[in-house]
């Protein structure tokens, strides 16, 4: 067993940055996730979002995995998140469901305000590592530990990616709206001169 872990700390606020998670996939960073199923979500009595959701994969594995463990397909993985609007916390868990005969990966993301910098949001990651059942464990749990720190910073420039597609949809709207208004002030000076 490996245990990885990472922190980070985005320059926007949480609003921002739990908004952005929401909205992560698809993206240009990680063309791997190619589906997402919501299978539950409900807002519980206090006013927190739960949702478990599956997220559909397609890793691209190497010939000598597809090998070893009999298979080259999509891949699965279970993810439930509970945000807190309250809290300003955004708890994501996952495990993976497919290969999970041979290898296990339970990773934890919690996204908050820095606690010296509301402006700021700090994401904690971790994610504990297991193969069983194959040959050199140690060797391949090192393998995904080092792949881990690889598709963490692929996972935060799509955070980055998404945050700015939300602030051009937020220009694009406010530009849209402001020509809308000023037609709709035109028309009515228009109308009312007549």
């Amino acid at each position: 067993m490996k245990i990885w872990t990472s922190e980070h700390i985005f320059d926007h606020p949480w609003e921002t940055v739990a908004l952005a998670a929401w909205r992560k996939y698809p993206n240009p960073m990680n063309p791997s996730v190619v589906g997402i199923d919501t299978v539950d979500r409900i807002v519980d009595g206090v006013g927190r979002l739960k949702t478990h959701r599956v997220l559909s994969t397609e890793w691209g594995l190497p010939a000598w995995v597809t090998r070893l463990v009999g298979m080259d397909r999509a891949c699965y993985v279970s993810e439930h998140s509970e945000v807190d609007p309250r809290k300003k916390s955004m708890k994501l868990q996952s495990r993976n469901l497919t290969f999970c005969n041979f290898v296990t990966i339970d990773e934890s993301l919690v996204y908050s305000p820095h606690p010296n910098d509301a402006s700021r949001t700090l994401l904690r990651q971790e994610a504990v590592v297991s193969v069983e059942g194959v040959p050199m464990t140690d060797y391949m749990e090192n393998i995904i530990k080092k792949t881990m720190t690889s598709k963490a910073g692929q996972g935060r420039q799509a955070i980055e990616w998404v945050i700015s597609r939300i602030k051009e949809e937020k220009h694009d709207l406010s530009r849209t709206t402001r020509e809308e208004m000023d037609g709709l002030k035109n028309l009515t000076a228009a109308s009312t001169s007549l």
